[in-house]
């Protein structure tokens, strides 16, 4: 992790940028009254917006789990669940 301040990002910003894809950094711009930004690459953007979207789903199913435990389920047969896909189309 590479902390510089905004002057020097904004001089010298395509080697930062270099940076952070070929040497997988993360640049962290400090600007005043602690109004910083993180640049990272896309690709490492694209990892946390897929674990905030998991973490997301899991505590879906784990709500789930805690109705189902707590006898809150409706039970399907595997013909009910048939039927209603049909019906979704």
């Amino acid at each position: 992790m590479i902390a510089i301040n905004f002057s020097t990002a904004r001089s010298r910003f395509k080697e930062f940028c270099d940076k952070v894809i070929d040497g997988r950094e993360t640049i962290i711009v400090t600007r005043k009254a602690e109004r910083n930004v993180v640049i990272i690459s896309a690709e490492r953007y694209n990892q946390l917006e897929k674990a905030e979207r998991n973490a997301e789903y899991l505590k879906k199913i784990d709500r789930g789990l805690v109705q189902v435990h707590a006898g809150q389920g409706i039970v399907k047969t595997m013909d009910e669940l048939e039927k209603m896909a049909e019906n979704d189309v």
